[in-house]
C-alpha cells in the first residue's frame, strides 16, 4: 500500500492437465486480490476470487490477467459483489483485467456484480483476446449506488478482440459527475444496474444469433464474427442477473430462433 491507494495483481493461467482435465500451473494474487481453486465441474477447472481486503478505494490499481491455452477449459467467479467506495487517498480507483483465450481453449468468466457506492469513483477496463476457435461466456454486471444511496462515478471500457480483429469495443460512462444524459432514455433511462454477456462460439458463424429484444430493456445483437452481445438495463442488480441468466439460457437453446 502507498500514500496513492493499494496496488494489487492476480494472474491465471489454465492449461490441460494431460488427463482430460485443467491444471491451473499459475494461481497467484496478493493483496485484495486472491484467486483460491475449488472443485472441478468434468474437464473445466473452477477458480474464485476472494476480496482479502475491502474496495477498491479511492487510488487503488486492481489488475488480474487470466490465460487459457488450446485445449484447457476454466470458469472463473467471484465469492461476493466487488463493492467501490471512496477511500483516504484522492483520485479514482482502477480496475484491469486482461483475459486471453487461445484456439481451442474456453473461458466463462461470471464474477459477481460491481457496486459504485456513493462517492466512489472507479475506471473499468476489460480486454479480451480469442485466437479463432476459442470459446467465450463473459458477464459483466454494473450497480450504480447501494440501495437507498446516490450512485458513485463509474467509467467502463470492454473490449474483444477475436484473430486480431476488433469485434467490440464500447465505452460507459455514468454516476455522479459523469457527462450529462447518462441517465437519460438513450442510455439507461433511470435504471440504476447494467450489465452485458458476450459469447463468442464458432458455431455462431454458420448459425449467427438473431437481432431481438428481450423485452423492454434487453437486447441481443449480432457481432463481426462468431460473436454475440447482449445488453440490458434493470432497476437492481437481481433483476439485471435474472435477465441475463434468461438470455443466455435462451442462446444455449437455439440461438437462430427468433420467435
Amino acid at each position: 500500500m502507498t500514500a496513492t491507494g493499494v496496488r494489487a495483481a492476480a494472474r491465471i493461467v489454465a492449461r490441460p492437465d494431460g488427463r482430460g482435465g485443467t491444471a491451473l500451473p499459475v494461481l497467484s494474487g496478493e493483496g485484495p486480490l486472491a484467486p483460491r481453486r475449488t472443485r472441478a465441474s468434468g474437464a473445466r477447472a473452477r477458480v474464485v476470487l476472494v476480496g482479502a481486503m475491502g474496495g477498491p478505494l479511492g487510488g487503488d490499481r486492481f489488475s488480474v490477467e487470466t490465460l487459457v491455452a488450446a485445449g484447457a477449459r476454466l470458469h472463473v467467479g467471484s465469492a461476493a459483489a466487488t463493492i467501490a467506495l471512496p477511500g483516504q487517498a484522492k483520485g479514482e480507483a482502477r480496475y484491469d483485467v486482461r483475459l486471453t483465450v487461445a484456439a481451442g481453449g474456453e473461458l466463462r468468466w461470471l464474477p459477481e456484480p460491481l457496486i459504485c457506492a456513493a462517492g466512489s469513483e472507479l475506471s473499468v477496463t476489460t480486454r479480451v483476446d480469442l485466437d479463432a476457435g476459442a470459446r467465450l461466456v463473459l458477464r459483466e454486471e454494473q450497480v450504480l449506488g447501494r440501495v437507498g444511496e446516490e450512485p458513485g462515478r463509474l467509467g467502463s471500457r470492454l473490449t474483444v478482440r477475436i484473430a486480431g480483429r476488433a469485434v467490440l469495443d464500447q465505452e460507459l460512462a455514468c454516476g455522479a459527475g459523469a457527462a450529462g444524459g447518462w441517465d437519460g432514455p438513450a442510455v439507461l433511462g433511470g435504471h440504476r444496474a447494467v450489465g452485458q454477456l458476450v459469447l463468442v462460439r464458432p458455431e455462431f458463424t454458420d448459425r449467427r444469433p438473431v437481432a431481438r429484444m428481450l423485452g423492454r430493456d434487453a437486447a441481443i445483437t449480432p457481432l463481426a464474427g462468431p460473436a454475440v452481445l447482449v445488453s440490458a438495463v434493470a432497476a437492481d442488480g437481481l433483476r439485471l442477473r435474472r435477465t441475463l441468466d434468461e438470455a443466455l439460457a435462451l442462446l444455449d437453446q437455439d440461438p437462430s430462433d427468433g420467435t
